[in-house]
Formats: structure tokens, sequence, C-alpha cells
């Protein structure tokens, strides 16, 4: 880039568009865009300037600095210096720098009229003394680095420059934007441009200047899950103060996730019902949020070092309530995600974006955006599957990023300049890692932290590196030893496991354009909303079981009668956990409603609007005693396989006003959510008469079938459900086949008898022919039927039968659909040329 004479050097945001990129670099353009061309929507972006990209040219020049800085990059390149000592120099060549008498002072004409207009847009929240006082106002900014080669689609060069917040008054101002120039040589950039191929007297730094926001709660936000890919949906992470400490990872953050495709307004549920506006929030996590970045006093009168903004910010300790308090409430929720499509539909690209909520007046604030480079950037089409081949004991827990494995040494640092002690292919655990680790999280085979979440620096690199790493562990600097070998385990959905030792693992890759198509519909099984994105891709027809009891299990932990009578729950150390489980709920109910909602509302977003199956719950009465309470609540059964489980506990006085709380969770999902892609299925229904009283039950908590489109499945896994099934057919819209249930009890076999493993079959003549017969009678009612189990993929020949028989569907563990699909794909050829003949 050439010095031009009286090259323009300030650019006000609301002047700039995309197409300033070289003269403003990407972050600050894409203020520019978003200020420029959404002032007819809700957005909100903090007004500002950028210096021009000429003007660091211009000081390099002026100062006589490039051919200084190209002989330290030579000596680095050259392996004669290191690049601590090649970053160091060059960075301080340039804080000594100095400006043009023109360039401050147009830099200082900027700043006073930007704190002018910030100070007329908040007089009212101002308090009078401050005006007083502060002759003329001096805003309080944030003084952030702009690349001219940053956002771009194959190249985020996030994290890899400075930025100061809060920055106030002339001195510190000029002194920030010196630091801002010298952070393009920060070791990490230096390596990443390296790495990417820029040449790195190409790439030029706009600053801008933006009005701060004195955030009570900020965050970042994604148009698309940063884990998987999925594009339907927006996440967002936010922890109180500033976030700073989400973007370093020095904190777990809260964690949301809203389903785009619902967030449109005025969504017509049929033609002849009323237009009805959804709330498709369907994650809601607390993360621990330790600590809080806010503004600090600046003492105006201390003496300013030459190369040094003053401390602005300091870190404080959370308090209890704040750790266990939501930063955002529903509405907050919504209103961002609602901005972040409005800004990927502008873009007409998944978005990465940095909000706050302004303490004062607690208005929202998008302060940046920027396309998102790593996951939109993957090719989706072949999905790569790890499984674990044994076990071990458990280490640490902690947020799954990715889905690998990876085995290696501990390797516990401290300080990133320990990158020349780093063995290659080590696992790396610390603390948290921030811009300055790049280098050496390059040579580790997989990443440990304490602190942090899904869209800290820590798991973004990891993604860009494609490194397997569990962030958020809380204590693994603490259990973990060094040159303990270890196995990082990313292969269980948004969980990440630390196991002892070198565990075995296999892949395999499924390329999603070599699965047949099928006349017969394949549906997956869905156990837990974590992960489920991952198969959102696969070319099926739906979800054809998802169980209750596993989100109950996994996400709730309670027993819902303890939830709805704690006053019977006598061990005051289990009514603690239950008081602070629901902490933030008016009622324990709530809680669970609340949270399983969530759980089914995920689950069907993952393959919305194909249907998703969701049974009720089918937990046993030893099984429910094992959730928090359920000592309290559940009869002590001798066989519980055939006892009060499944359609019996939802008319029974000790679990009625529980299966209530299930409706009204589905209620929500459909009705509230928008979810009406769900379909519900009644387990283990012994007769038609119970079969009355369960719907019933159904009915009083707004949960009708054939009502708003609801329609009702009841599993096939009885000898009963066969016999009568014309009768079962008048009450229900769908059979679900489960081959275990009916294989015991067609055999009078104990699913769980290792003895009698062997016998335990569903390809037994006596259970084919019952299957054979349901198919049968319900088609000749007008009703589907499905099958759910590993039979059809474990054994081509069941399959075959199947498919013989007319069965609608089959519904497979995620992991086996490539290889059912031949199987299935094979049968209904082999099928169709004997009736050809």
């Amino acid at each position: 880039m050439q010095s031009k004479q009286q090259a323009q050097t300030i650019f006000w945001f609301e002047k700039l568009t995309l197409a300033n990129l070289e003269q403003v670099g990407g972050k600050n353009a894409s203020l520019g865009e978003m200020i420029a061309n959404m002032s007819e929507t809700p957005v909100q972006v903090p007004i500002g300037f950028a210096t021009s990209a000429q003007l660091f040219v211009d000081f390099l020049q002026q100062n006589k600095l490039n051919e200084k800085i190209k002989h330290h990059i030579d000596a680095y390149g050259s392996a004669q210096q290191n690049l601590a000592t090649t970053g160091s120099a060059i960075r301080k060549l340039i804080a000594h720098g100095d400006f043009t008498e023109q360039q401050s002072s147009e830099i200082t004409q900027a700043y006073q009229d930007l704190s002018k207009r910030i100070q007329e847009n908040q007089h009212d929240k101002l308090n009078q003394n401050d005006l007083v006082n502060q002759a003329p106002y001096m805003a309080s900014v944030a003084v952030r680095s702009s690349a001219t080669a940053e956002d771009l689609p194959e190249a985020s060069f996030a994290g890899q420059q400075e930025s100061y917040l809060n920055v106030i008054g002339i001195e510190h101002l000029l002194i920030a934007c010196k630091q801002c120039f010298a952070s393009l040589y920060t070791d990490r950039a230096i390596v990443y441009r390296e790495k990417q191929g820029f040449e790195h007297e190409k790439v030029a730094l706009s600053i801008g200047i933006q009005q701060m926001i004195n955030a009570q709660v900020a965050g970042v936000m994604f148009t698309l899950d940063t884990e998987t890919g999925f594009s339907d949906v927006v996440e967002i992470n936010g922890a109180w103060g500033l976030g700073e400490t989400i973007v370093k990872g020095s904190v777990t953050p809260d964690r949301f996730m809203v389903f785009k495709p619902l967030l449109a307004q005025n969504i017509k549920v049929t033609a002849s019902e009323p237009q009805q506006n959804f709330r498709p929030i369907i994650e809601k996590k607390c993360g621990s949020k330790l600590v809080k970045m806010c503004f600090a006093h600046v003492d105006k009168s201390k003496k300013i070092h030459l190369s040094k903004v003053a401390a602005s910010t300091e870190t404080l300790v959370t308090s209890i309530e704040e750790r266990t308090s939501l930063v955002l409430s529903d509405d907050e929720i919504l209103q961002l995600a609602n901005w972040a499509v409005i800004i990927e539909k502008h873009y007409g690209k998944a978005m990465d974006m940095e909000w706050a909520k302004d303490s004062i007046s607690g208005q929202l604030y998008i302060v940046q955006a920027r396309p998102e480079t790593v996951e939109s950037q993957k090719n989706h089409s072949v999905l790569v599957n790890y499984k674990l081949k044994e076990k071990s004991k458990i280490l640490v827990q902690g947020a799954s990023v990715g889905s690998a494995i990876a085995t290696g040494k501990v390797f516990k640092v401290v300080n990133p300049e320990d990158v020349e002690n780093f063995p290659e292919g080590a696992m790396l655990v610390t603390e948290k890692t921030d811009p300055d680790w790049l280098p050496l999280m390059r040579k580790a085979a997989g990443i440990i932290t304490d602190t942090g979440g899904p869209t800290s620096h820590a798991a973004i690199v990891s993604r860009e590196l494609k490194i397997a790493a569990i962030v958020g562990c809380e204590n693994a600097t603490q259990v973990l030893k060094n040159d303990q070998e270890v196995t990082l385990s990313c292969a269980q959905g948004t969980l990440g496991i630390v196991y002892e030792g070198r565990l075995a693992f296999e892949t395999e890759e499924v390329n999603l354009a070599d699965i047949p198509h099928t006349n017969t519909d394949i549906m997956i099984n869905a156990a837990m909303p974590d992960g489920v994105f991952k198969w959102s891709t696969l070319p099926v027809a739906g979800i054809g079981l998802t169980r209750i009891e596993f989100i109950i299990s996994s996400q709730i932990g309670v027993h819902p009668m303890a939830l709805l009578h704690p006053e019977k729950v006598t061990d005051s150390k289990v009514k603690q956990k239950i008081s602070e489980l629901c902490r933030g709920y008016a009622q324990g109910g709530d809680y669970f409603v609340d949270n399983l909602a969530l759980g089914v509302a995920k689950i069907a977003a993952s393959q919305y609007p194909k249907p998703v199956i969701v049974r009720m719950s089918d937990f046993k009465s030893n099984e429910y005693r094992g959730l928090l309470g359920g000592e309290f609540f559940e009869l002590i059964e001798e066989n519980p396989m055939l006892g009060l489980r499944g359609a019996s506990r939802y008319y029974h006085k000790l679990y009625r006003e529980a299966f209530m709380l299930e409706c009204q969770a589905i209620v929500k999902v459909r009705e509230q959510m928008g979810f009406n892609n769900v379909i519900v299925m009644i387990p283990f229904c012994r007769t038609p008469d119970e079969a009355d009283k369960v719907l019933a039950v159904m009915s009083k908590a707004g949960l009708t079938r054939g009502e708003k489109g609801l329609q009702v499945y009841v599993m096939c896994e009885i000898p009963s459900n066969i016999i009568l099934a014309a009768e079962f057919a008048q009450r229900f819209d769908g059979f679900s086949i489960g081959s275990n249930d009916l294989t015991q009890l067609v055999l009078g076999i104990d699913r769980d008898s290792t003895e009698l493993k062997s016998l335990f079959d569903a390809r037994n003549d006596a259970v084919k022919v019952m299957i054979a017969q349901v198919i049968k009678v319900a088609h000749e009612c007008g009703c589907k039927v499905g099958i759910c189990g590993q039979a059809p993929s474990d054994h081509p020949e069941f399959a075959e039968f199947l498919v013989a028989c007319g069965i609608d569907s089959i519904s497979l563990n995620s992991d086996s659909v490539a290889k059912a699909s031949v199987h299935i794909a094979l049968a209904e050829n082999t099928i169709k040329k004997q009736k050809n003949l």
C-alpha cells in the first residue's frame, strides 16, 4: 500500500461499508456496514470512527521502521532469532514511534467530536455534576485493531491483534492507538499470518475508536452451532461484566440457543388458525461465571508510561447469586437472536458477533460482527464417527469441542512462553488460553482447560486447528499430573471426558452421498439433546424414537414428585440439593417443565419440520428410585420390568401429577416454541381401556389427540398390542414396534439374562409372526407402523423381512444409518425382482 498525499485519516462508521475493507480493515468495515444499512432495523450498534490503514503505513514510513521490521522478520525466518525476541523487538519499535502533529490533531478532533455525540445521546443518563466537572466531556471508548486481511472467509484473524477497553482522555487514546499498531506483530499474529500465507508487509492496520458500553452483561453470538455447523440456530454465550472474560476463556459462560426458522414473525400453525409468534429457545445452560471484568477508575493525574495504557478495567469475583443466575431473560435472548438473523440475512453468510448490555440503560448493543470462518467452511457431506473401544477411570469432565478423540501425555503449562519446552503431541493442560498461546497450541494433540466455554479462545482456536479439546473442567490442572497418559474423548456429545491411560478407539467416515435412497422411511433414535445436531445432515425421515426418561435423568436429575411435594422429602441434604437445582423457579414443577421442554425442543429442532416421535417416560420403579428424592415416592417391586411402568403410571395416584408435568412440557414445545412436528408416543400400554385412561389424562393437561395437529402413537411391545391391534388402532395414529420387550414377552426370556442371551433373538419365527400380523392389521386400519432397534442394521435378512411385510419406517441408532440403508435398499430391490418374476 503506497502513501498518499493528504489521504483521508478519519472515517466515521456510518460512512463505511464493506467496500472500504482495504481502507479500514474487516472489523471496522463491518461495523460501518451494520450502522449504514441497518438504521431501519432494531439492531443497535455503538457509534465511533476508524483511522485509515494508510495512517499505519505512513506511521511506519515517517518513523523509518519498515527496514527495521523487515530485518527482524528475516532473522526469525532464517532461525537466527526466536519468535518471542522478534515480536518484542518490533512491538517496542512501533510503540516508541510518534504521530505527526497533524495526525495527532485529526485523531484528537475526531475523539472530541465522538465524545460530544455520546454526551448528547446520553445526557439524560449522566449525573449533572459530571457534566460540570468534565469540560470538555471525555468519553470512554473501546480502541480495537482492524487488520486489512481480517475477517475474510478464508481467515478470521480473530484475536490476533489487541483491544483496549475503557480508554478515557486524549493521551491515553494516542498511546492505545500505537499499542494497536504494535499488536500487528504479536507473536501469535506473526505465526498466524505465516500459516495463512499472508505477507507481513502487505497487511496494514486500521484502528476503531468506538463508544464503550459499560456492560452489565456481555458475550458472543453465532448464527450456527459452533460444534457441528448446524445452521438453523443462533448460539449465544454470556457472562457478567465486559465480554473479554468470555473471549479469553476466563469464565465458563451461560449458553443459550434459539431455533431460527421459528423466529419468523406471524407464523400460522395451520391455514385456519390465528397468527402466532413462537418463542423457540431450545437451550439455557447456567455457566459458573466465577469472575467478571468491570470498569476501573482511571487516575488522570498519574504519569502515563510511553508504551502502556493506564489500567482501565479490573477483574472481580462474582457473588453466589451472580454465579447461579442466568445473565439474560427470555425476552433478551429472543431479541439478540432476532438481531443475529437480521445481520446474517444482510451479509448472506454465517456470522460471529459480540454483544453487550449497558449497565445504565439496559439497552442491548452489537459491538462487533464478522463472518464465521470455521464451521461454515467445513465439508458437512462427510461425517467422521469416533468411537472408544474401551473405557477406564474418568479423571475430569468438561465441555467438548468437536467430536474427536486424542491420546497423549499431560504437559501442564502456566506461561505460553514455554512453547520451546512443550513436546510435540502432548496434552496441553492449563487454566485458560488467550491469543498469545497460539504457537504452543499448534503443537498439542489435545487441549484441556479449567475455565472457558464453547466460544472461549481455547475452543475457537481448537476448532480452527482441528485439535480435540475439553474446556471448563474446573479442576484439570489440580487432578492431572505431568507425564500422565490420558485419553481425551469428545465423542459423547457435548460432554467431554478425560480418561486414564491411552485407550483404543476407531474412526469411520460416512459419505452422505453414498447412502442409498429407500422407499422405506429410515429414521434415527435420539437419546440425548447433547450432540443431536451432528446427525442433522443425515438423509433420514425424522426421529423415530426419543426417550423422555433420558432427558429426565441427564438434564433434570430429580424425581418429579419430589419437585411437586418437597414436604415429603425428609432427608435435609436431598431437600437442599433439590432447592439448589430449582433456584430461580417459583415452583419445582416449573423447573421440571422448563428443562424437559428445552431437551425435547432441541431434539425436535434437529429434524424440523420432519416428524419427531417422543416417547413419554418409561422408567421402571427401581430406576425412578435412583433419581434424587425418588426413594420417598417409589414402590419396591419384585419385578419392575413387569410392574408399574409406562402407561399404567400415567393415571396412577402415585405418578399422575408427574405425568401431567410431562404433558405440560410437550404443550410448551408444540404451542409456545412452535415444534408441531413432535408426535407423542405411549409406552407399555397393556389394554385399550388403559389407553382410554391415559388419553383422558393427556387431554386434561392440554394434549388432545387430533387437536392442533397432535398425533399420538403407541409402542407395540406387548402381545396384547398385537392381538387387539384393531382396537388400539382406534385410539392411536400409529404403532412403533419395540422389538426388545416384544421378544422378551413372546419368548418368555428376561432380556437382561446373560445365561439366556443366545436364545434372545428378534428373528425368532414366533416374534416375526407377531410383527407381520400387527403390520397387516394396522395398515388395514389406516395406521402407520415403524420399528426401532439394531436388528435391521445387524442382520440383512431381518431388514428384508420387515420390508417384505411393508413396514413404513425403521428407526436406527444414528451411526448405523449408512450400513442399514444398504441392507434395506438391497431388500427392496430383491423383493421388486421377485414380484416382477
